[in-house]
């Protein structure tokens, strides 16, 4: 059994906004040189998280806007109220949403290559940025 680890840089340029790191995650597969196991991608903030879905921009925007429909960004919340006084943290929308969406996705690993679906892209989702990120790669497997 060999494991295999990478980190990801993804820079945000809006508040939500979805990446697809799907390329950059098949990079550190090939990198690995692990060809049957298990990928596992973690995103190590409360704000931000992932998600396997289509790669497609209107559904991106649907997907967005159907989160701000359900944890509106303005809004009384305590956590923003307790730390108002820190403009930076008016972000308990992103940690509510990380809860309902989770930080993490694990797929497949067959002769080298993500199992993914025909329409299927691991999707990161931004909830409170703009920001840098990181996620991490990990692979297992022979």
């Amino acid at each position: 059994m060999k494991f295999y680890s990478s980190d990801l840089s993804v820079q945000s340029r809006r508040k939500i906004e979805i990446i697809d790191v799907t390329s950059r995650v098949d990079e550190a597969v090939k990198k690995s040189g692990i060809k049957d196991g298990l990928v596992n991608v973690w995103v190590p903030h409360t704000t931000a998280s992932l998600a396997v879905n289509e790669h497609d921009t209107d559904l991106w925007e649907d997907i967005l806007t159907t989160m701000e429909r359900i944890v509106p960004i303005k809004g009384f919340y305590h956590h923003n109220a307790k730390y108002g006084w820190i403009p930076q943290e008016q972000n308990a929308h992103a940690h509510i949403l990380n809860c309902l969406i989770k930080p993490s996705v694990t797929l497949p690993l067959e002769n080298g290559r993500i199992a993914l679906g025909t329409w299927q892209s691991i999707l990161f989702i931004e909830m409170d940025g703009p920001q840098t990120r990181r996620v991490h790669v990990y692979v297992l497997g022979e």
